[in-house]
């Protein structure tokens, strides 16, 4: 078969037209060749990007920055916390405070009232020895020895009498009997004893019996 058979199928001896569009395709296909061996790295970096990339970037930063945000909101948690945890301790401290002073005001309570309890039932005793000591019966002796070391122990225990010639007149310490027309002492000032009274601490386990001076 001759060369003009093979480029003309009819065998015309007329030469068949290439399809335009075939030739521009491979026209392209060449052109593309040629610019992708001709791209430097400039050109690449320097290619915009689209706008699908550019969103992707957008997001990423974004999802970066985030945990900074996350960071300082969970310090501002810790900060809370912690200031809630320290105002719990200073609550406590304030609550044991109180516990302890008022463990230590009822000690003394209990401390008074028990000694206030033995005083008391040492009253009669106590009554007796002074009323022997005025008498003169108690200057020396073994009684008067007893009855000095008793009252020193009963005064280690905070034991104290009540009732002063001169003492101003105090309801809560000592009871009126009588009054004293007198210039000796002051008006509404004890004059007379007439029995004395004892106290504990500040527990008053018997008022003094007295008499209040008047104008005369």
């Amino acid at each position: 078969m001759s060369m003009s058979d093979s480029e003309n199928p009819t065998g015309n001896g007329q030469s068949v037209p290439q399809d335009p569009d075939h030739s521009a395709e491979h026209a392209q296909q060449a052109d593309g060749a040629q610019g992708q061996e001709g791209l430097t790295v400039d050109d690449i970096l320097d290619t915009p990007q689209s706008q699908d990339a550019g969103a992707a970037d957008a997001a990423s930063l974004q999802g970066d920055a985030a945990p900074a945000g996350g960071s300082e909101a969970q310090g501002s948690e810790a900060q809370k916390l912690a200031d809630e945890r320290l105002e719990d301790l200073r609550r406590l401290q304030a609550e044991f405070v109180n516990f302890r002073n008022r463990t230590v005001r009822e000690k003394d309570q209990l401390r008074d009232f028990v000694s206030g309890e033995m005083v008391a039932a040492l009253l009669p005793v106590l009554d007796d020895v002074d009323a022997a000591r005025k008498a003169g019966d108690l200057e020396e002796g073994p009684f008067a020895a007893i009855a000095a070391k008793l009252e020193e122990a009963l005064t280690k225990k905070g034991l104290t009498r009540i009732g002063e010639v001169g003492e101003v007149f105090d309801p809560n310490i000592h009871e009126a009997v009588l009054q004293q027309p007198t210039q000796d002492v002051a008006p509404d000032h004890v004059s007379m004893v007439l029995r004395s009274g004892f106290k504990v601490g500040n527990k008053v386990v018997r008022a003094a019996q007295v008499a209040v001076a008047t104008q005369p």
